[in-house]
């Protein structure tokens, strides 16, 4: 009876057994599929056979193996530094140097690019053409005909395309020379907004000026350079050239649910450690399918874990989740190593070797696997006389 009962017990059903994740999964693939009764039963167990396969054993060296499961495929990736993505081709960070630029966490992307996705309402080529319109970044260069230095009367005669935006030329250059000693007046004129310098002001002065209102911003978002539209599916996509993801999810026709920046940090920023988080993971496995490498996204999430678990986000280096480990021999053994043990010895720093490199550095037994517990064995009393009879 004992044995049966025992046998029940290690028995869990699949709500014991599975997360709520899997279970709301299993049952949409049995409904979507029309199992029986019989085929959901074998269905279920092969699912648990997959899941045990999945579970890490206690004292597995599961930060090791998620290296090793990185780097090794990482070594077959081509150095191919860019790829064309859209039908335009939005120039994009890909390959190796990509996979180094997340794993390092850099501050400012190579190519920074956004994705943006358009509400149900408005997912049409016509408003996502408008968008694209709209947040291309414009300096006055850009809707300037001529931007000329006029010796007779001392001033900058800007010469617009479209005199309807002479208006907002003559408040951006107002508010950008704000303050200027040089300036006397700034006026819309007939033909675009004149800068009129005072008398005394020198031609290199006014060429310095001159250069400052070329790249003075009168529209669209800030660092957006460029836009393409391209089809994926049901959805009207825009790729953009460079990222300002906190305005862009303001947009009235943006879904701000699905619209996502190749920027960590910015991702950080303005949506949170969380959503760094997953950007890291998405954007390392996009990168290594890219390259046709197929590694576990679980070991992915665990880099992503590990990055950003301080509440920001650390690159895998010295001056990241290396740099910042507990033993003082580990943080040596990777990069820097007389300075870690000069300061440590100043600092009179103990390293207590519950790590795994600095008890292999010292040929101790590791603290993971058969390593993590001693064992302990309770004979019972013998006598000698009779362990000699026998």
């Amino acid at each position: 009876m004992a044995d049966e009962k025992e046998g029940q017990a290690t028995e869990a059903t699949p709500e014991e057994f599975f997360p709520q994740s899997m279970l709301d999964e299993i049952e949409r693939i049995s409904k979507e599929h029309r199992f029986t009764k019989e085929q959901k039963e074998k269905f279920v167990e092969r699912a648990k056979t997959e899941y045990l396969k999945s579970k890490f054993e206690p004292g597995e060296v599961i930060g090791i193996i998620a290296a090793q499961s990185i780097s090794e495929p990482a070594t077959q990736m081509t150095m191919r530094t860019y790829h064309f993505a859209g039908s335009v081709g939005v120039k994009v960070t890909y390959g190796l140097p990509r996979l180094i630029e997340i794993f390092d966490a850099k501050r400012e992307p190579e190519t920074p690019v956004m994705t943006l996705f358009l509400k149900r309402e408005y997912n049409n080529m016509e408003d996502a053409k408008k968008v694209a319109e709209d947040i291309i970044e414009e300096s006055v260069t850009d809707v300037s005909k001529r931007i000329a230095i006029n010796l007779a009367d001392n001033s900058i005669e800007i010469e617009l395309e479209d005199m309807r935006k002479s208006g907002t030329v003559e408040a951006a250059v107002k508010e950008a020379l704000a303050g200027a000693k040089e300036i006397e007046k700034i006026r819309a004129s007939s033909g675009g907004v004149t800068i009129t310098a005072k008398e005394d002001v020198e031609i290199k002065e006014l060429q310095k000026v001159r250069e400052k209102i070329m790249l003075v911003h009168v529209g669209g978002l800030r660092n957006i350079s460029n836009a393409v539209i391209r089809r994926e599916g049901e959805d009207w996509v825009i790729s953009t050239i460079g990222s300002n993801l906190a305005e862009v999810l303001k947009i009235k026709e943006v879904d701000d649910t699905r619209t996502y920046t190749n920027d960590l940090h910015e991702t950080k920023q303005v949506l949170g450690i969380e959503a760094a988080r997953s950007l890291i993971i998405s954007e390392s496995f996009d990168t290594l399918q890219q390259q046709g490498l197929d590694v576990d996204r679980r070991h992915l999430m665990l880099v992503g874990d590990i990055m950003t678990m301080s509440g920001d986000i650390r690159s895998i280096g010295r001056y990241g989740v290396a740099g910042t480990k507990s033993s003082i021999l580990a943080r040596a053994a990777f990069e820097e190593t007389i300075k870690h043990l000069v300061r440590a010895s100043i600092r009179g720093e103990v390293d207590n070797f519950e790590g795994i490199f600095e008890n292999v550095m010292i040929g101790q037994l590791i603290p993971s696997g058969t390593g993590m517990f001693e064992l302990i064995a309770k004979f019972e009393d013998v006598k000698p006389e009779e362990a000699e009879s026998e």
